[in-house]
């Protein structure tokens, strides 16, 4: 992918900013490969990094432009007024693809330039290995493992996870197919005297039946992740889900679990 393939328009003139609870003011709008830029006549910048833009919602005026309402990750709510069909629509474009790339090695991060001398390597500040095994005791059940390597199992996960010793790599690998976007479960944090662990995943993949006349899905059945599963909890353990999504993403998300007795 290429910045100068996505951004349709990288200058837009005059151009309102609302926020709530401060004065509406006309500005210059800049667009750059990781930056939405707001500059006005007068007073400060604000500048919104596209990867925290959660929606941008797109109403037309007709040929006299329309507003951008940009919902940001850290609540911020801002509202872009622009003049013209075509360059409303070119912003718009702009803006939605910019704020959904999520090829890791395209963030800011890997390209932010710092004005100022480096005091110290920030990604040498510590070690993720070190920092793991410190969960880990000696006889465990759990091991470190370099299955997602390069990003190629999960792209939201780190290269280096805890994961149960009675699996390899090879079905590790194929359990996280069985997750949406690869998140299979890891040990996130472990509480060590009692033996406790918080386990990170997202839900089962889901199929849909074509036959039933409407949209019903059900998880199909993957012994790896079962196995997986087995392994974290053993046949003395209890666990709780405890799911962080909104109401509605969850329902909307509801499928139906075979019994595990077939």
């Amino acid at each position: 992918m290429e910045f100068a393939d996505v951004i349709r328009v990288a200058r837009c003139e005059r151009v309102t900013l609302h926020r709530p609870h401060v004065p509406k003011v006309e500005a210059t709008l800049a667009i750059t490969s990781h930056h939405l830029i707001v500059a006005p006549l007068q007073g400060s910048e604000l500048w919104v990094v596209h990867s925290n833009v959660d929606h941008v919602d797109r109403r037309s005026q007709g040929v006299t432009g329309g507003s951008l309402y940009l919902l940001c990750k850290d609540l911020r709510r801002l509202q872009l007024d622009i003049l013209g069909t075509d360059l409303f629509t070119k912003v718009a474009d702009t803006l939605e693809d910019l704020s959904r790339v999520d090829e890791p090695g395209l963030q800011y991060p890997f390209f932010y330039q710092p004005q100022t001398p480096l005091l110290e390597d920030g990604w040498a500040a510590f070690a993720p290995e070190t920092e793991l095994n410190r969960m880990l005791v000696p006889g465990d059940q759990w091991r470190l493992s370099h299955v997602n390597a390069g990003y190629k199992v999960c792209r939201s996960y780190p290269e280096l996870l805890l994961v149960p010793r009675a699996l390899d790599d090879s079905e590790v690998a194929v359990a996280a197919q069985h997750r949406q976007d690869g998140r299979f479960p890891v040990m996130a944090y472990r509480h060590v005297p009692t033996g406790a662990v918080l386990v990170r995943s997202s839900q089962a993949t889901a199929t849909y039946n074509s036959n039933s006349g409407g949209a019903a899905a059900a998880v199909r059945r993957c012994k790896e992740d079962e196995k997986l599963l087995a392994c974290i909890l053993g046949s003395d353990k209890r666990g709780y889900i405890v799911d962080t999504r909104t109401h509605h993403t969850a329902t909307t998300a509801k499928v139906s679990i075979p019994s595990l007795s077939r």
